[in-house]
């Protein structure tokens, strides 16, 4: 049998955030946009994963308990095994500031809560598409 050719495959989006119910409404909605979805709860919970399963992107909220968004961040990036992971941001903090700090953490997008799930897609697919773009912010951040 052959393997299968990477245009089928169905990305992996790694969805990190402590709410369950977050968690939930967007791993629904990106698994019928066509992605598979793993979650983590907190930063080192989301390294963990991204170690073991190397997703196509991460979506790091940025307050979290045991480890914050920031620091998963920037370990993640620190890692050569992760680097090249597209971290978007997806955080109720929406503050220029807040943006700032999470591009210097190493985050690659920005995007604030409330973030409807089809601008998220929006967001992975442009990501994707683009072999991570540069640091972009959208919604609510300047």
């Amino acid at each position: 049998m052959s393997t299968i050719a990477p245009s089928t495959r169905r990305p992996i989006v790694l969805v990190v955030d402590d709410f369950a119910d977050n968690r939930e409404m967007y791993s629904e909605y990106l698994s019928f946009a066509g992605y598979d979805v793993i979650e983590a709860r907190n930063g080192l919970e989301a390294i963990d994963a991204a170690q073991k399963r190397l997703p196509d992107i991460i979506i790091m909220d940025l307050s979290l308990p045991v480890m914050d968004g920031w620091e998963a961040t920037r370990r993640l990036k620190a890692d050569e095994r992760t680097r090249r992971i597209p971290v978007v941001a997806l955080t109720g903090h929406a503050l220029a500031g807040h943006s700032k700090g999470a591009q210097e953490a190493g985050c690659d997008s920005f995007l604030a809560k409330p973030c409807l799930p089809d601008q998220l897609v929006a967001e992975i697919r442009r990501m994707l598409e683009s072999g991570k773009a540069a640091v972009t912010t959208t919604k609510g951040a300047s």
